[in-house]
């Protein structure tokens, strides 16, 4: 696109992008949790960067409504529109999930998380009472897929070095749950590999419960269908995602799940204007479909999402200009998984053949590619440094559950001090006479 020729606006409600791969590396504190993220002013330095919320949609007038984080809300007005929202995690009405869940979507989450964890190991050396240490040192992982198993195996390698630093909690104190409704975890590296990640974690000590669900979690007290009841002081929630529901406010065609339905060529359905992408898309996978499944759509991961970000920039210059439209096509390259220091599984897609890779040469793939994926380059050389001086360092085991609400301890110390108890003269007492 030469310069001068459109103006390109971005609307998010967060003024950065997350790599969401690596949040489970930074809630693990391998890596600094401002280098998975990066500031689109910076890398966007000639679009037009708005920190709000897009509510309506009106495609007759072509007119966008946006609500900032401050002010009243405004139209803005476009000629093409690319909707890239992402997705958000999929919830049940499970009965005190919104009160005890964490989830693993964003940063903030992430870093809540490693607070959260280290708080519970601090609590846990502070009592003496055993019924309150059991609950802190018992943690739930719900979902088991990428998301599940990389945060519990990054987690649970954290809290097992945390707990060299504590005289009163040991990793044997500890209790890990992952529970699943499938029949296995991490499906996306194939049945082999996904046993061998089950009984990796299991010899880690972690507890792994399959075909099963969790009915509800109420102040803590976890219920699962298997009739498992706990109490626990950490649950987290990563059963899969789910496209963000606003889309249903802006008059496009969805799919079943509430993804945008494209074509091919990322456009809209019944558009010739607006393109989708990412998390949110329902984007025909062509590569399976030449395999012979009529049905086959592109999977929600990061894979997919960058490459069809650069076929979506190529398609919206070529709709400006009138030229034709470009198919995405992409075959699967494989997946890994990263399950904790020196410890993953992979499956690399070449042609016909799948290489089948676990222990520390798939972590080092894992790291690798995801390193490499990694926008920006001056995103990329700050994870690796991040990476390089975990060899040599010690892992940081710092709470600053504190950052949460900073403004706390300031507030007690300005508040008025109270007025001092009045103070009291002792009684007199009467000598009565003989």
């Amino acid at each position: 696109m030469r310069y001068g020729e459109a103006t390109v606006t971005v609307v998010d409600p967060r003024s950065y992008m997350t790599y969401q791969p690596f949040l489970p590396e930074a809630a693990a504190g391998s890596i600094s949790p401002r280098h998975v993220v990066v500031p689109l002013r910076r890398v966007l330095p000639k679009a037009e960067v708005l920190t709000g919320r897009v509510t309506t949609i009106d495609q007759d007038r072509k007119v966008a409504t946006i609500a900032p984080l401050v002010g009243e809300a405004y139209e803005l007005p476009f000629d093409y529109l690319v909707i890239a929202l992402g997705a958000v995690s999929r919830t049940f009405p499970i009965p005190g999930l919104a009160e005890q869940g964490i989830g693993m979507k964003g940063v903030e989450e992430a870093i809540g998380l490693r607070n959260h964890v280290l708080e519970q190991l601090d609590k846990a050396d502070s009592t003496t009472d055993e019924e309150i240490r059991r609950k802190a040192l018992t943690f739930v992982f719900v979902g088991g897929g990428f998301a599940g198993a990389e945060t519990i195996g990054e987690v649970e390698d954290m809290a097992r070095d945390a707990a060299k630093y504590y005289k009163t909690v040991s990793r044997e104190d500890m209790r890990f749950i992952l529970v699943d409704a499938a029949d296995k975890i991490l499906p996306e590296v194939g049945p082999k590999l996904g046993a061998y990640g089950k009984e990796h974690l299991e010899s880690r000590g972690v507890e792994v419960y399959l075909s099963t669900s969790m009915d509800s979690c109420v102040d803590g007290h976890v219920v699962l269908k298997n009739g498992l009841e706990v109490d626990a002081g950490t649950i987290v929630w990563t059963a899969g995602v789910k496209p963000n529901p606003a889309l249903a406010r802006f008059g496009l065609p969805l799919g079943p799940r509430g993804h945008v339905d494209t074509e091919p060529t990322l456009q809209v359905k019944g558009t010739d204007y607006i393109w989708a992408a990412g998390d949110n898309a329902q984007v025909p996978d062509l590569v399976g479909r030449k395999g012979g499944n009529e049905n086959a759509w592109c999977p929600p991961n990061a894979q997919h999402a960058l490459r069809q970000a650069k076929v979506l920039g190529d398609n919206v210059i070529s709709g400006m200009r009138g030229f034709p439209q470009k198919e995405y096509s992409h075959a699967n390259k494989g997946a890994v998984a990263g399950l904790g220091l020196h410890k993953g599984v992979a499956m690399i897609v070449m042609g016909k053949f799948k290489i089948k890779l676990k222990g520390r040469l798939a972590w080092y793939m894992h790291r690798g590619y995801h390193g490499m994926a990694m926008p920006t380059w001056n995103r990329k050389i700050r994870v690796f440094a991040d990476w390089t001086l975990g060899m040599f360092l010690k892992r940081e085991v710092v709470s600053l559950g504190a950052i949460e609400s900073p403004r706390e301890e300031f507030y007690e110390a300005a508040k008025p001090a109270p007025a001092p108890a009045a103070a009291q003269e002792p009684k007199k007492t009467e000598a009565k006479a003989s």
